[in-house]
């Protein structure tokens, strides 16, 4: 997957999947679920502070859907955010879950079973709805098609789960409606959710 990316660097900070909420795992002593915040975060700090990295992007408060690890890399990332020498540009990925709440209306109405369509409002892993609500959202990229590819080659690198291989499948529009927009929450910024990338 990085290599599709073009990423040059990959640093493993020596943690196990924590696996989903209430899975044998996650009572693993070297499960990232389980692992300090500030000694993963320091970890993560000199990464930043050794490539000099203008942004740092996390999940946000429930990672997406409340998987254990996603939460701990919210954590961490804060954390490092505040430990790094150079305060890097800290943005929370989620899902807008009005848009999902929109895309699910529109199978139905189209003909779908309540039951092969996910319901955003939940529950998800952790009891609460997927991703956020656009009021709590504050930037939003519609991929170009370059991009998608380039979303789908990485997603291919990761077929091994289940999951990922259903979404895989998916006809190209559907796949576009579901993964064609990024959405991302900015701690302490009060703008509302804009489609203008807030980076050059």
């Amino acid at each position: 997957a990085a290599r599709v990316l073009g990423i040059s660097r990959v640093e493993w900070l020596g943690y196990h999947d924590s696996g989903m909420t209430g899975w044998a795992q996650n009572d693993g002593e070297a499960c990232f679920h389980r692992a300090d915040v500030d000694e993963a975060a320091q970890a993560v700090a000199a990464i930043l502070d050794d490539e000099g990295a203008d942004v740092l992007v996390g999940y946000d408060w429930h990672g997406g859907y409340g998987h254990p690890d996603h939460v701990k890399v919210h954590q961490v990332a804060h954390r490092s955010a505040e430990l790094a020498l150079e305060r890097p540009r800290l943005l929370e990925q989620s899902m807008n879950r009005d848009r999902l709440r929109q895309l699910r209306d529109q199978a139905l109405a189209a003909g779908a079973s309540p039951d092969e369509v996910m319901d955003p409002d939940g529950p998800a892993d952790d009891g609460n709805g997927f991703g956020i609500p656009a009021s709590e959202l504050h930037w939003q990229l519609e991929l170009d098609d370059e991009l998608l590819e380039l979303k789908r080659r990485t997603m291919q690198c990761h077929s091994s789960q289940a999951d990922v291989r259903g979404m895989l499948a998916m006809p190209d529009e559907h796949f576009r409606a579901f993964f064609g927009v990024e959405s991302y929450r900015e701690p302490g910024l009060e703008q509302e959710l804009s489609s203008q990338w807030p980076f050059a």
